[in-house]
């Protein structure tokens, strides 16, 4: 089956019992045993499993070609599970313009349990092979990076990966598996937030994690279930409604995207905008290799936080606020809003300038959405 139609069918199929196109949520949290020790389809308690669950894990492994998938109630929640995978002595490559929370994440919480982390260019190569240690032990990748959008050759450091014995791990929030597929590339584990783009419309949080080998799908099922982190029955609903429109929507936004991009290009107020659907882009090679499109996200750099406060404050369509990879455009500032975690002098080494400002391209009528950029931009 192709891509939309596993989308909209695979985990939602009708419910047996009643023939509804759409299944019930399951608002419930705990399970009547038919007798002792013998639950109905394996089900006894919410936190451990529920059926909206197991669909929607059902649905995002299909979409990411994995061999299982499990969700959790955030993003980040899905990522610290798989660095759980991990052991005090390991070491990890990370990508190092990397989402605000995950730095945080690494530095301030995991690091107290001995794990190591190094922030690499991972766009080289040969940045990432120098950095491998004896206790390396898994690379995570953002591709592209939020909010940088520098790209990382993902099968080219599968095969490094591989040959090292490495774990590699790659955050496919910012395509979604309809523009991008690592798993096919040689990645061993995706992560999503699926509040973005999978989820699509802002009404709800959530995390994915596909495995493609058993031992780390047992797990990371056994964290999910032991922490407690697992998606609560709606907004498993929630999510899986909008995966079912995942393809058009991922169509227009791709199509926005590369509109935008072009038309703010040419802009006299705009230094520099970061954008791999540009031949001006550094990777702009790779993402025509690894990626079905550039998507939706796009950096623009005013120069200093003036100028992007000026045009932030005067964006009319466009909403300021933090998240990504919704219907509606969002346009964010990230050194004070998803990075402020990240200390000023490492944003600035790794190109989070002040004046830099990221823009989430939604699916209004493109005319319109470059209409209110470009009367913000004259406040500018």
């Amino acid at each position: 089956m192709g891509f939309a139609t596993n989308a909209i069918h695979v985990g939602q199929e009708p419910d047996p019992s009643t023939g509804a196109v759409v299944a019930p949520i399951y608002q419930t949290s705990t399970y009547v045993q038919e007798s002792f020790g013998k639950y109905t389809n394996g089900y006894d308690y919410a936190r451990t499993n529920h059926p909206n669950r197991k669909a929607l894990e059902r649905c995002v492994a299909k979409l990411e070609g994995g061999l299982n998938a499990y969700v959790f109630t955030s993003g980040m929640a899905g990522i610290d599970a798989v660095f759980r995978l991990l052991r005090p002595g390991d070491h990890v490559i990370v990508s190092e313009s990397v989402y605000g929370g995950v730095y945080r994440l690494s530095t301030q919480l995991l690091t107290h349990f001995k794990l190591e982390f190094s922030f690499v260019d991972t766009s080289s190569i040969a940045k990432i092979k120098a950095a491998v240690k004896p206790n390396t032990r898994m690379i995570y990748l953002e591709t592209p990076t939020n909010p940088t959008m520098i790209l990382s050759d993902i099968a080219a450091t599968a095969k490094l990966a591989t040959d090292h014995k490495i774990t590699l791990v790659v955050d496919n929030t910012f395509l979604s598996p309809f523009l991008q597929n690592p798993i096919a590339l040689g990645a061993h584990i995706v992560v999503h937030s699926m509040t973005k783009y999978l989820n699509g419309h802002s009404d709800a949080t959530g995390g994915a994690v596909i495995l493609t080998r058993p031992e780390d799908a047992e797990k990371i099922y056994f964290i999910q279930r032991s922490a407690g982190a697992g998606l609560a029955p709606m907004d498993c609903f929630l999510v899986s409604r909008g995966i079912k429109t995942l393809a058009v929507r991922m169509l227009q936004h791709n199509a926005n995207g590369i509109a935008v991009a072009r038309h703010l290009d040419t802009h006299p107020k705009i230094k520099k905008v970061l954008y791999p659907g540009l031949p001006s882009h550094p990777q702009h090679d790779i993402a025509r290799k690894q990626q079905k499109g550039p998507g939706g996200m796009i950096a623009i750099d005013l120069g200093s936080t003036e100028a992007a406060e000026k045009m932030l404050n005067n964006v009319k369509l466009c909403s300021l606020a933090e998240s990504l990879g919704g219907v509606e455009t969002l346009i964010s500032h990230p050194a004070s809003m998803t990075h402020a975690s990240m200390p000023a002098d490492v944003r600035k080494r790794i190109g989070i300038t002040d004046g830099l400002v990221r823009i989430s391209v939604g699916i209004e009528d493109v005319e319109d959405i470059l209409a209110d950029l470009d009367q913000a931009l004259m406040f500018v």
